[in-house]
Parts: structure tokens; sequence; C-alpha cells
């Protein structure tokens, strides 16, 4: 049995902590009052690793979430990457060719594909161990999950399913229903319908072969490089719709989408993260600040306030979903984290003389690095404010710390790692300030230090 994590998404829904390089799953808000906050992906991979199943699991993703992955997880943990984004079935068509080629798994191995993002129980990661079983008895084409409706829901996909499997270990799909009206719902609930929690298994050989059928590669390797050919279409359209059996296996237990404001903050152990006050007339409302000024609400009920250096949200509860369609900035991200540490944009500016100007407070994880880099045209000025690291300017190391101010300019090779917790302000000057100048030699430091004179 292989599981695929899939980890995507835009993340507009949970604006303005969340962006297209920060998706929902990458937000540090769960965890109990007293405890280090932890991420939606975080708290996945441990349940896996709970349940003994994290060495069987891969996490597709594109390549922009690679590092955020990396630093939230550990750089050990296999990642299949997508050269770019396009659609749930392209995804899962790129992670079988993964699995065929280059992890040698056989025709018939299991898959078990899920988001990376559910707020779930235990229970929910050792009742996928049924899908297999499922499809062994069933000699279905596809076997899902569905979650047993706690409400009436019309955000999520109900699954009607019809004659139960031995043991009622399963029962066959008889139809699907999107998003239906309320009432819908419950007479769909009534008929015994589940929810679509978007878990779904199948033997390996069905996507080989679908692959086959449209004359694409089985090698990973080509098939990335040819992935623009594969259809933009979901899963559901493309695979599961067409199958000739379906079964789902129900699953009864905490089962949560925290994809809006509204639903993750149920969620949230402490009305107030971050800096900020709210005062006693104020009813379920919450704040989530990363921002290093104060938030204060006074006698505002049933409303969420988040602000990031992306910007500042003030939200009734209810009407949170709809940021969604109103979030039109065309602007870069304004904080980051990579494989290294992070970096917040401070400032940006052009001066009259057409100069671009971009102040960043970076930070970088003890024993990690930037890469050994140089830039062609900016000027860098960077002014260490906490720590100490090992600093390479043109093959020359020097130990710098607290109150060393290093100028670096166009052209010069230079990269540092930290020794312990490292922070600089970093002052980028030029005729032009953009992130694909760069030009990377070493991101081992042990290549790095190599070089050095």
């Amino acid at each position: 049995m292989k599981i695929v994590l899939l980890s995507g998404g835009s993340g507009k829904r949970l604006w303005p902590l969340s962006s297209d390089s920060r998706s929902k799953q990458f937000l540090k808000v769960l965890g109990g009052a007293n405890e280090p906050k932890k991420s939606m992906i975080q708290r996945v991979w441990a349940q896996l690793k709970s349940v003994g199943l994290s060495d069987v699991t891969h996490i597709a993703t594109s390549k922009s979430q690679v590092e955020m992955i990396h630093n939230q997880l550990h750089a050990e943990v296999p990642l299949i990457v997508e050269p770019e984004r396009r659609d749930t079935f392209p995804a899962i068509a790129l992670a079988a060719a993964y699995l065929y080629s280059e992890q040698k798994a056989g025709l018939d191995e299991t898959v078990i594909v899920l988001p990376v993002d559910p707020y779930v129980e235990e229970a929910y990661f050792e009742r996928l161990k049924l899908l297999d079983e499922a499809l062994n008895r069933s000699d279905a084409d596809i076997a899902l999950m569905g979650v047993r409706p706690t409400f009436p829901s019309e955000k999520y996909g109900y699954i009607v399913p019809g004659s139960t499997g031995p043991d009622g270990l399963y029962a066959d799909v008889v139809r699907f229903q999107e998003k239906p009206s309320q009432a819908k719902a419950a007479d769909l609930i009534e008929q015994g319908a589940l929810w679509n929690c978007g878990v779904f298994a199948f033997r390996l050989g069905r996507l080989v072969s679908i692959l086959r059928g449209k004359g694409l590669p089985l090698d990973y390797d080509e098939l990335a490089r040819e992935y623009k050919r594969l259809p933009k279409i979901s899963f559901d359209y493309e695979v599961v719709e067409k199958s000739e059996r379906i079964v789902v296996v129900p699953y009864e237990g905490q089962w949560k989408d925290l994809g809006t404001w509204n639903t993750l903050t149920e969620e949230l152990s402490d009305n107030l993260i971050g800096k900020g006050k709210i005062d006693e007339h104020s009813r379920n409302t919450h704040i989530v600040n990363e921002l290093d000024i104060p938030i204060v609400v006074l006698g505002l009920s049933n409303a969420v306030v988040a602000a990031s250096p992306d910007g500042i949200l003030v939200a009734d509860k209810e009407a949170s979903p709809r940021i969604k369609d109103s979030i039109d900035f065309d602007q870069r991200p304004m904080y980051e984290e990579r494989r290294w540490g992070w970096y917040k944009i401070l400032d940006y500016a052009v001066t009259e003389e057409k100069y671009e100007v971009l102040t960043k407070r970076v930070g970088i994880a003890a024993g990690k690095n930037l890469s050994y880099h140089y830039h062609n045209k900016r000027n860098e000025v960077w002014t260490i404010i906490k720590g100490e690291g090992d600093f390479v300017l043109n093959g020359s190391l020097s130990r710098v710390k607290s109150g060393d101010v290093l100028h670096i300019p166009a052209g010069a090779k230079h990269g540092i790692q930290a020794v312990t917790e490292l922070e600089f302000i970093e002052v980028q000057n030029g005729s032009e300030i953009l992130d694909e100048d760069i030009v990377r030699l070493h991101t081992d430091w042990n290549e790095v230090c190599k070089l050095i004179e």
C-alpha cells in the first residue's frame, strides 16, 4: 500500500495569512494553549507516523512548496514534485508514474490518495487501511472513503451508497451529488449519503493503463517533461466518474475542512494569537496577528481579525468565505518560509534616480545556510541583528555576529551559514530587483567550504 498526500491550493480563503506561496496547510495556528503552534501539514504527518503509515507516504506538490515542506517537516520527507500546477488528475498521474518507475511498485499495489490538510482524529488514518481490503473484496475500480454527515451541509459533495458488501465493510456507490441545497442535503442524509472527503484508492495498474491509453510515458522524468500534455482536469471527472464499479468505505468520526476563517477559528485553542487584546464585550471573536504591532478589538462579536505582512482582514465570520472572491491584489508575497528559515519584506521604494530599494528581515535556523550565489543587477547590505554565522564573500570566510554590517556588491559571490539562530536586515538596491536575478553556485555548505581560501 502506498499513500499520496496532495499538497496544493492557493490559500485565498484564509488570506492574508495564506497566499500562493503559503497555502493553508502551512499556517502554524493549531495546538493547545500552552503548546508550540503547528500547521495542518505538521499535524497530519505526526498522525501518519503515530499509526505507522508515514513510511509508505509521499507528498505530491508543486515546486513552489518544496522549501516550505522541508522547513516544516524535514528534508527526508519523500516528495513527488510536479513541474507546474494543473489539477488533481495530472498530479496523481505523475505520482503514479513515480511509484511505478522510481519506486518499482507493482501493478497490483494499492494507491490511496487524500488531501494533505484534513482536520481529523487518528482513527481516520486507521480507517485508510481498510480501503485496500475493500478493493480486494469488491474487485472495484475505485474505493472511496465517505464521512458520516453530522449536519446537512451545502459546502460538501455527497456519495449516495447502495447495497453493502460482506460485514458492512463497504457499499456500492449509486451516484454523486455536488454541493446540494440544505434541504436536498437533509434528504440525502436520510438516504444514508456520506460526505465526499476526497479520499480514493485504486490499483496502480489502473493509472498505468490510463497513461498508456493516452500515449503518455510511464517513466516519471519523461512524464514530467511532457506534463503539459496531461489534461487539466480533476481526478474525479477523468477517472472516478468513468469507472465501472465504485465502492465506499464509511468513516464515522471527526472530519473538518478548515478552509475558511469561520471553520478554522472553531478549532483554535486561543482567541488571540499574536500581539493584541479582545475586550470582554466581544463574543466569539478571534485575532490572528503575525505583525509586530498590537491589534485591539472592542465590542465586536462573531468576527475574525487576521493580519500578516500581506494585509489585514476584518470580517464577520459568516461572511469570511467571501474573501476568495474579493482578493484581486497582484503583489509579491511579503512573507515566505524557505528550507533554511524565513524572510519578511519590510519596505519597497523607487528613488528619484529610478533605483529600486527593497528591505527584508531574514531569519536562518541554526545549522542552516543560504546558498552560495551572486546577483547581476543589485547590491546588498546586510546588518546582523541576532546570532552568529559564517559568512563567505568571494571565497573568503569570516565569523559575523550581531552589529556587523556586510557590503555585497553586484557580482560578488556570497553565502552564509547560521552557527546560532541568525537574523539580519537585508537592503537590496539596484536598477532592477527581480527574484530571477540570482545565480546559485552551491547549496550544500560543505561544497562552499571547499572553495574557501
